[in-house]
């Protein structure tokens, strides 16, 4: 059975990771085009760079939730037959045991050099302008896909999802593409859709099974599902 999850933001909010998006829209008090957009910060790099220094702090203070972790021992149970496809940019999947995972936003703890490309994992603060490891340039930005930039691994995550048996929604909206289109993708080539969700998506295909309730309920116990019909098989 190949499967493909696809988490969005429900599924770290639950590990206290903040969504920095307030009700009016705007993140830690900043306009979503000043921090989340290629225009901003050439604007005003520092207040972008200080912004992600922040949340990649406040990101390492916080652990992975028993919906992670039950995605890793599905993957330690099926190895190379599940695909997560995460839009957050925390590393929780990976502190959960995760290795097979596709970052379609990017990743706060790596940088995106503008002078070579390289995207080397990094920790330090982007507001002090650390030299690239393979350039030596002092020209590091967030490796996180801002509005108006092509997401990563389009490609690989098309092909597990045409290919794939079961596709997962998790905490996520529904409501910004490209992800909001993988359910119906899945569908149209005869997966089983199923959504996990603090409360129905705005997804334009319904999908087989739709579960109300917090992530670090629902998820375990899909995946004891899941086990427990591959152990009869």
């Amino acid at each position: 059975m190949r499967i493909v999850v696809l988490t969005g933001a429900g599924i770290s909010a639950e590990s206290g990771v903040p969504t920095f998006r307030d009700a009016g829209g705007l993140w830690e008090g900043h306009r979503v085009e000043d921090v989340a957009t290629p225009e901003g910060f050439e604007r005003d790099p520092d207040t972008v760079l200080r912004f992600y220094d922040a949340r990649r702090r406040a990101v390492a203070s916080v652990i992975p939730n028993p919906a992670h972790r039950a995605l890793a021992r599905l993957e330690g149970a099926i190895g190379s037959d599940l695909l997560v496809v995460t839009q957050n940019v925390d590393d929780l999947h990976e502190r959960a045991g995760s290795r097979r995972l596709a970052h379609m936003h990017g990743e706060l703890r790596r940088a995106l050099c503008t002078s070579c490309g390289a995207r080397p994992r990094e920790d330090r603060d982007l507001l002090d302008r650390p030299a690239c490891h393979e350039c030596g340039e002092r020209m590091l930005r967030p490796d996180v896909v801002w509005f108006g930039e092509m997401p990563y691994e389009l490609d690989r995550i098309e092909q597990a999802i045409v290919a794939c048996d079961v596709f997962v929604s998790i905490g996520t909206s529904g409501a910004v593409y490209p992800a909001a289109g993988y359910v119906a993708l899945a569908a149209a080539f005869g997966a089983r859709t199923v959504e996990l969700n603090l409360e129905p998506s705005d997804a334009v295909v319904p999908f087989d099974d739709a579960r109300a309730g917090r992530a670090s309920d629902l998820v375990p116990a899909w995946v004891d599902e899941i086990l427990r019909g591959l152990s009869t098989r």
